[in-house]
C-alpha cells in the first residue's frame, strides 16, 4: 500500500519507489536551481577550461542523478550514488578538455561516459548494487520508462514555463512593466529558472508514479504498432539484400552503418515493448508475438550487416578514431544479437520473452561497464588509427596520391601528427605530401580535398618583380591551393621581422593576409601561415580580372581597395607606414 492507501499494482516496490513525498517538488527545485546558478559562474559565458569543465560536470550530473535518486528513505544511499556520477564525469569532462586536439575522438569517450550513467541510473534505483543479477526485471523495466518519461514531461514544462514567462512579461509590458524583462536580461536568471523549473515539474511527477507506470502501458501500446511496419521492411530487406548477393551493401558503404545500427536499435525496443515487463503483461495479440520474435531475431542480422559495411569502410579507407567507436558500437549490437538469439532458441518451445528479459538486464550492466571503461583515458584510438595507417601506406596498399594525408594531420590528435612529422623526413611523393599537410592551417575538408596534392590550379597575378619572392607564393600556394580556387591577385605587403614576408592576397570576395616565413639555409621553403586569422569581406564586391589595375596608395595605414573601394578592416593591426592598396578597372 501507498502512503495514500491505495491499491498499487504499477511496480513491486511500493512503499519505497512509489511513496509520494510530498517535499520533493520543493527539494528537487532547490538542488537544481542552486546547481544552475553554479553552472553560470563556471562557464560565465566562455568556453570552460578543464578545471571550470570538470566542476560543471560534476555540478550537473551529480545534481541530475540526485534528482532521480532522492527519495524519502534514500537520502544516504542517493547522494553517495549522486557524489560517484558527479565525480566520474567530472574527471572524464576534466580529461577530454585538457586532451583536446590530443587525443582524438575524445568527445565520444565523454558520450560513452554519458551513456554509462544513463544506463547505471535504473540498475541504482532498482537496487542492482545490492541484489545483483537477482535485480527484479520488472523493477529495472519500469524505472527505465518512467526516468524516461518524468524527464521528458519535466523538460516540457521547462519549455512551457518559458513561454508562460515570455507572455507574462508581454502583459506587464503593456503597463510599464518590465521587471521580467530584466530578469531575462540577466544570464544566471536563465539557468536558475530552468533549473528551478525542471525540478518542480520532475518532483510532482515522481510523486505520482503510480499514473506515470499506467502512461508507461499505454507508450508500450503505442510503441508496438510501429513494430509491424518495421518486421515487414525488414523482411523486404533481408530479401532484396540477398537477391542482390550483398552488392547493395557494398555499393551503400558510405551510409549503410549507422542506418543498420539505428534499424537494430529500433528492432531492440520495439520487440521489447511487446515483450513487455513480465510474463502477465506481453502482449496477447498472437500477430504482435510472431512480430516481437521476429524483430528480436533481426538485431543479429543487421549487426553482422553492420559488421560487414563497416569492414568494407575499414578495408577501402583504413581506421579512424571515428571508425573504431563506430566498431565498437557494432560488436555491442552483435553481442545483443547473439544474446537474443540464444533466448529465443532456449525459450523456443516456452517462455522465449523470459529469456530475453534475462539477456537484457545482464547486457545492460556489461554495457554500462564497458560504456564506463572506454570513457576512461585507457586507449589512444588516434595512435592506432595513425599506427595503421601508415602501415597501409609503407606496405603499398594505398598508394601516397590517394592517401589521405590530411587526416593524419586534423583527426588523429598528436599522435597522428608525429606519424605524418616521420613521414616528412622520408623522400619522394610521400615526404612531400606530408611536408604539405603538416603545412596547413585550417581543415581540408571533402570539398576542396581533392586540391591537395595536385598543386596550384588557379590564375595568380603578382605584383612583384622579385623571382623569388613569386617562387615563394607559389609554393605556399601548392601547399593550400584552396586560397585562391579561380583567380587573385598576390599583393607584396613587405618584409617582416627575421626574413618572413608578409602578402595579401585579393580575391572577388575580399581578401586575407599570410606570412611567408624566411627561405631556410638549405633553400627550402617552409609553408606560410595566416598573418591573421580574419578574412576580411569586400563591402561591395566586384569583379577582379587580368585587367584590373593594382594601385598603392599612402594614408595612415593600409588597406584593400576593389575597383577604388576600401575593403573591410586595415591589412595591419597597428598603423604601418603609410600605404593603401587599390585595385580599380584599366581604362
Amino acid at each position: 500500500m501507498a502512503e495514500g492507501g491505495a491499491a498499487v499494482d504499477s511496480a513491486p516496490d511500493p512503499e519505497v519507489v512509489l511513496q509520494d513525498w510530498p517535499p520533493r517538488p520543493w527539494v528537487l527545485a532547490a538542488i537544481l536551481a542552486s546547481a544552475g546558478l553554479l553552472l553560470h559562474f563556471l562557464f560565465d559565458g566562455n568556453t570552460p577550461d578543464p578545471i571550470d569543465g570538470a566542476g560543471a560536470a560534476f555540478v550537473f550530473f551529480g545534481a541530475m542523478s540526485a534528482a532521480f535518486a532522492l527519495g524519502p528513505r534514500r537520502w544516504v544511499e542517493a547522494s553517495v550514488f549522486a557524489l560517484i556520477v558527479g565525480l566520474v564525469m567530472s574527471g572524464i569532462a576534466w580529461q577530454v578538455l585538457r586532451s583536446e586536439n590530443v587525443w582524438a575522438g575524445r568527445e565520444f569517450a565523454f558520450a560513452a561516459g554519458v551513456f554509462a550513467v544513463v544506463i547505471s541510473l535504473p540498475l541504482f534505483q532498482a537496487q542492482f548494487h545490492r541484489t545483483r543479477f537477482a535485480t527484479d526485471y520488472k523493477l529495472t523495466h519500469f524505472h527505465v520508462w518512467t526516468d524516461a518519461i518524468s524527464g521528458a514531461g519535466a523538460l516540457a514544462f521547462t519549455g512551457l514555463s518559458w513561454l508562460m514567462l515570455l507572455l507574462l512579461d508581454q502583459l506587464l509590458g503593456l503597463v510599464g512593466i518590465d521587471v521580467i524583462e530584466n530578469l531575462v536580461r540577466e544570464e544566471w536568471f536563465g539557468w536558475v529558472w530552468s533549473g528551478g523549473a525542471f525540478g518542480t515539474a520532475l518532483g510532482v511527477l515522481r510523486n505520482n508514479l503510480k499514473i506515470i507506470g499506467s502512461l508507461q502501458n499505454v507508450v508500450l501500446i503505442v510503441l508496438s504498432l510501429l513494430a509491424v511496419p518495421l518486421a515487414l521492411a525488414l523482411a523486404v530487406f533481408l530479401v532484396a539484400l540477398a537477391a542482390s548477393g550483398g552488392q547493395a551493401l557494398w555499393d551503400a558503404t558510405d551510409a549503410a552503418t549507422p542506418v543498420l545500427l539505428t534499424c537494430a536499435v529500433g528492432c531492440f525496443v520495439l520487440a521489447n515493448s511487446i515483450v513487455r515487463d513480465d510474463g502477465e503483461a506481453i502482449s496477447r495479440n498472437r500477430v504482435l508475438r510472431v512480430v516481437g520474435v521476429v524483430l528480436a531475431a533481426g538485431v543479429l542480422p543487421l549487426a553482422l550487416f553492420a559488421a560487414v559495411s563497416m569492414g568494407i569502410r575499414i578495408d577501402q579507407h583504413g581506421l579512424s578514431p571515428e571508425r573504431i567507436w563506430g566498431l565498437i558500437a557494432v560488436i555491442v549490437a552483435v553481442a545483443y544479437g547473439l544474446a537474443y538469439w540464444a533466448g529465443l532458441v532456449r525459450g523456443l518451445r516456452k517462455d522465449w520473452a523470459a529469456r530475453l528479459r534475462d539477456a537484457n538486464l545482464h547486457l545492460a550492466a556489461a554495457t554500462c561497464v564497458l560504456a564506463l571503461i572506454l570513457a576512461l583515458p585507457l586507449f589512444d584510438f588516434g595512435a592506432i588509427s595513425a599506427r595503421q595507417q601508415v602501415a597501409r601506406l609503407e606496405s603499398g596498399r594505398v598508394s601516397a596520391q590517394e592517401f589521405d594525408f590530411t587526416a593524419l594531420r586534423w583527426d588523429f590528435g598528436d599522435a597522428g601528427r608525429r606519424a605524418l612529422a616521420r613521414l616528412a623526413e622520408g623522400e619522394g611523393d610521400v615526404a612531400e605530401l606530408a611536408t604539405a599537410a603538416l603545412a596547413q592551417t585550417e581543415r581540408v575538408w571533402d570539398w576542396n580535398r581533392d586540391l591537395v596534392g595536385r598543386g596550384f590550379v588557379g590564375t595568380l597575378r603578382l605584383e612583384t618583380d622579385d623571382p623569388a619572392l613569386r617562387g615563394r607564393v607559389e609554393a605556399f600556394l601548392d601547399y593550400e591551393p584552396w586560397r585562391c580556387a579561380d583567380y587573385c591577385v598576390a599583393l607584396d605587403l613587405g618584409e617582416l621581422p627575421a626574413g618572413s614576408h608578409r602578402i595579401a592576397l585579393v580575391q572577388r570576395y575580399g581578401y586575407e593576409t599570410v606570412d611567408l616565413p624566411a627561405v631556410g639555409a638549405d633553400g627550402e621553403t617552409i609553408a606560410a601561415v595566416p598573418a591573421d586569422p580574419r578574412e576580411v569581406a569586400a563591402e561591395n564586391p566586384g569583379p577582379l580580372s587580368e585587367d584590373s589595375v593594382v594601385e598603392v596608395r599612402e594614408e595612415m595605414t593600409r588597406y584593400i581597395y576593389v575597383d577604388g573601394k576600401k575593403v573591410g578592416e586595415p591589412v595591419d593591426s597597428q598603423p604601418m607606414e603609410s600605404l593603401l592598396i587599390t585595385i580599380q578597372d584599366a581604362e
